[in-house]
């Protein structure tokens, strides 16, 4: 019997995390050591009344049954949580959407509110279930490129009226990742009216909304007059809250998208696990006060991997949030050319920024989850390699 897949899933590649995985063990056989920066997956446990919440409740024998969607008491801690840190007003009955993790929404958004043929604006370089949404669902990419000079953010003048005329969605997303960059009220302000004009449904990944350094504020789109109006935002507790292998995160805004996303997933899961859900709720009101020391952590790790690559001639600019960095490589290197390199000479694994579309080339992308001590060493080893390839570093 010949088995072949579906030509969407035939026409994906094997993912990039995939490859590097593959590499490292690789390199681990060899006898190296290797110090990995490529999985954005926290390495920090969630707060002890967390995992104490989870524990309590998976001990009660009647809660292994069907939750089929979000209990009330996790929509009113995330109306609660959108209330105190971003100003946002939400009704918890019909502006939050439980999900199994803000990836899993944004995977099935495209499916619940596109048809084959309809077009999508994407930013590239950007997180790759954008892109393997729309491609599943038959839409068409149109790549909004993000460019060093334009501070990451696309520049919606230059899209061709044609191309706005078949559009039925934008992504957006800030804090972002790969690219790290943050977009202010004036933007966000922007967006809203260009989706009014363009009757275009935006969707803003906030995934890293805890993630902010050096005082900069937090912006969550619905902030912003009329966003509700003309979109949605998804969020998570994976890297707030340290809860990635949790799965659970959800979509808030415009209460008529949510409920068609709410009817497709309603065909395709039976809720999150109450238990988890229990410890989302006590994450969300807990006193927040502990992301601050969280956002400390990450603020010195972003500064040892910085300062230790400028020791190397490699300057890269201090990432403003996230838990990565966005480095443009070295002059004469193609991006997975430079990791594959890291990997085998260096020992340490980070991402080709081509992975994350055709405007990342040039770039990669490395993710703060090593302590300190690790992120030193890794720059040491990086500035080992570059010297004994004779590499000049690019500003």
């Amino acid at each position: 019997m010949k088995i072949t897949p579906s030509a969407k899933v035939g026409n994906f590649e094997t993912g990039i995390f995939s490859e590097l995985a593959n590499r490292k063990q690789k390199a681990l056989r060899e006898g190296k050591d290797v110090i990995d920066l490529s999985v954005g997956s926290p390495d920090m446990p969630p707060p002890d009344f967390v995992r104490d919440t989870l524990v309590k409740y998976a001990k009660d024998p009647t809660a292994y049954g069907y939750t089929l969607k979000g209990i009330p008491e996790f929509h009113n801690a995330v109306c609660s949580f959108y209330e105190q840190r971003y100003g946002v007003h939400l009704e918890p009955d019909t502006e939050v959407l439980q999900l199994m993790g803000s990836q899993d929404g944004l995977a099935h958004l495209a499916t619940a509110m596109i048809d084959p043929g309809d077009y999508v604006l994407v930013p590239d370089p950007g997180y790759p279930i954008y892109e393997a949404s729309v491609n599943l669902a038959g839409g068409v990419i149109y790549p909004m490129p993000l460019t060093q000079e334009n501070h990451f953010l696309p520049q919606l003048s230059d899209i061709p009226a044609d191309i706005l005329a078949k559009t039925k969605l934008m992504i957006l997303s800030y804090p972002g990742n790969p690219v790290t960059a943050l977009a202010d009220e004036t933007f966000f302000a922007e967006v809203v009216s260009f989706a009014n004009r363009n009757d275009i449904l935006v969707v803003h990944d906030f995934a890293y909304s805890e993630l902010i350094f050096d005082d900069h504020p937090q912006i969550s789109f619905l902030s912003i007059p009329g966003a509700k109006e003309v979109g949605i935002e998804f969020n998570s507790l994976s890297k707030t809250f340290n809860m990635a292998g949790c799965r659970i995160g959800y979509a808030v805004g415009n209460q008529e998208v949510l409920n068609i996303l709410g009817t497709l997933k309603s065909h395709i899961d039976y809720g999150v696990f109450y238990p988890i859900q229990k410890a989302a709720e006590m994450a969300l009101t807990s006193n927040l006060s502990l992301l601050s020391d969280q956002v400390n952590v990450y603020e010195a790790r972003r500064d040892a991997l910085v300062s230790g690559l400028a020791k190397s001639g490699w300057h890269v600019p201090k990432t403003a949030a996230t838990m990565f960095i966005w480095a443009r490589i070295p002059a004469g290197w193609k991006s997975r050319d430079f990791a594959y390199k890291l990997i085998e000479k260096a020992g340490v694994t980070v991402v080709p920024g081509d992975a994350f579309g055709k405007q990342g080339e040039g770039y990669v992308r490395m993710a703060l989850v090593q302590p300190v001590e690790r992120l030193t060493e890794a720059a040491e080893r990086i500035g080992a390699f570059l010297i004994d390839y004779q590499i000049v570093a690019q500003d």
